[in-house]
């Protein structure tokens, strides 16, 4: 590889820290249900478990159908066409709208998506009642998603790391008055979990729209200066872009969850151990991701100012940056990975799985360091259909069909070792599918329109 050009990697590494802090922030509201709802029930902590997880899988899916709207406002800042992202924000909140009605019909009776998990009849009443509240906290997230997605491309993160924090503290204040029944209010469990992240998604909501009304880095945009209905063909390309980018992240999510469900069937300990690592595997993510998003901004603008070079540069260096901190971490959970496991639990037996299973964690670092960096650059120049397909091969097909017959069916069955092996095999080729296609599609776009 050339030489890292520091000027970029500066550039790249100012917008991804606030978005790494923004997403780990966002972790502890995570942690916060786990811990006050956890104290309360045993029963209630199952039930936010399971329909928390299968509402984090529809919202992330939704959410990611908004994010087609980075590349577009990216690349009309690129081109220095303020005036056409105050329309690009307003027509993505038309789809929000739009993804909020299809995600509701979706909750209103979500005792079919519940069905599979085969809970207890009392836990299941408790799982219906948790998800039908959270319907309320939809259109909230669906509209923060969508400033979320137009700040990151405009190269202004700051706003969400601050968002993320009032939103945690808010939550855990307020979640742990209304599960267990504090300043005269009586216990709600799980039902008081999910109120308050109604509220904290509407405050979140409301501190993004004063910043679009108030902030003067959003001012030139005039995003609320008129009343415009939704625009069809603003809507055809945000719908086109983002459709297959929503169904990757359902690819991506999904093939963890199903993971855990096939696991499942091996025992509580070999279960537990793959939750421990599948928790760090998502902790460990957040790096390469929040990288990824910022590389993402600056090749979309790169590319709206059509300054193909340099926006191969910024592509390129992205990736340069994420390997130097993916050997780091690699190295770290190798010489970390025993001591994480025994601070996640007092079980050897559970404790042992996981340290077996963090060692693929290690091994595939580099690999989705460079298929994660990829594919957000790929989307930054508007494509998204080859990239799902590339998504479904490798973490479906490969992922979860190869994890199975290794874990059941293979000579020698793994078990839930063969789902990690797997793992790593579908990574090094996402890793190489994507990375050759970057490489390819930046090569040939430089060649025709080399630099501004």
């Amino acid at each position: 590889m050339s030489p890292m050009p520091w000027n970029l990697a500066r550039t790249i590494l100012t917008n991804a820290w606030p978005v790494l802090v923004a997403q780990m922030v966002s972790i502890g509201m995570m942690a916060a249900d786990t811990l006050i709802v956890g104290r309360y029930s045993t029963q209630h902590l199952a039930a936010v478990a399971v329909g928390s997880g299968l509402y984090a899988t529809l919202a992330m899916s939704l959410g990611g159908v908004l994010q087609a709207l980075a590349p577009i406002v990216g690349q009309h800042y690129g081109a220095g066409e303020r005036e056409r992202i105050g329309s690009d924000i307003r027509q993505g909140l038309w789809l929000a709208v739009l993804l909020t009605l299809c995600g509701g019909a979706l909750l209103v009776d979500p005792r079919w998506l519940i069905a599979p998990a085969r809970l207890e009849a009392d836990v299941e009443a408790i799982t219906v009642d948790y998800m039908r509240l959270l319907v309320l906290s939809l259109p909230a997230m669906l509209g923060y998603r969508t400033f979320h997605a137009a700040a990151n491309a405009l190269g202004l993160p700051r706003p969400l790391m601050l968002i993320a924090f009032l939103e945690t503290f808010c939550h855990a204040l307020l979640a742990s008055v209304l599960v267990g029944g504090h300043a005269g209010l009586p216990p709600l469990g799980a039902t008081g979990a999910a109120l308050s992240q109604v509220v904290v998604s509407w405050i979140g909501l409301g501190c993004c729209v004063w910043l679009l009304r108030k902030s003067p880095r959003f001012a030139p945009f005039h995003i609320f200066a008129r009343w415009e209905r939704p625009c069809w063909k603003a809507q055809k390309e945000l719908l086109r872009l983002g459709i297959p980018m929503g169904f990757s992240f359902l690819v991506e999510i999904s093939a963890f969850t199903l993971m855990a469900i096939f696991i499942a069937r091996l025992g509580a300990e070999t279960v537990s151990g793959h939750r421990i690592a599948a928790n760090l595997s998502a902790l460990v993510y957040m790096l390469p991701l929040s990288l990824a998003i910022a590389t993402a901004a600056q090749v979309a603008q790169a590319v709206g100012a059509k300054d193909e070079a340099l926006a191969r540069g910024f592509a390129l260096t992205g990736i340069k940056i994420a390997c130097v901190f993916s050997v780091l971490m690699a190295v770290a959970l190798l010489c970390l990975r025993g001591p994480i496991a025994w601070l996640a639990t007092t079980d050897a037996m559970v404790a042992n799985v996981a340290i077996g299973l963090t060692f693929y964690i290690a091994l595939y670092q580099f690999f989705d360091t460079v298929q994660t960096i990829a594919c957000w650059a790929l989307r930054a120049y508007k494509i998204s259909f080859v990239l799902l397909f590339i998504h479904m091969a490798c973490f479906w097909g490969l992922g979860l069909g190869l994890g199975y017959w290794l874990a059941f069916h293979a000579p020698v069955p793994q078990g839930a070792a063969g789902f990690w092996q797997a793992s790593v095999i579908s990574t090094i080729t996402a890793a190489v599918l994507f990375g050759w296609l970057l490489l390819w599609v930046t090569k040939q776009r430089t060649r025709t329109c080399p630099g501004a």
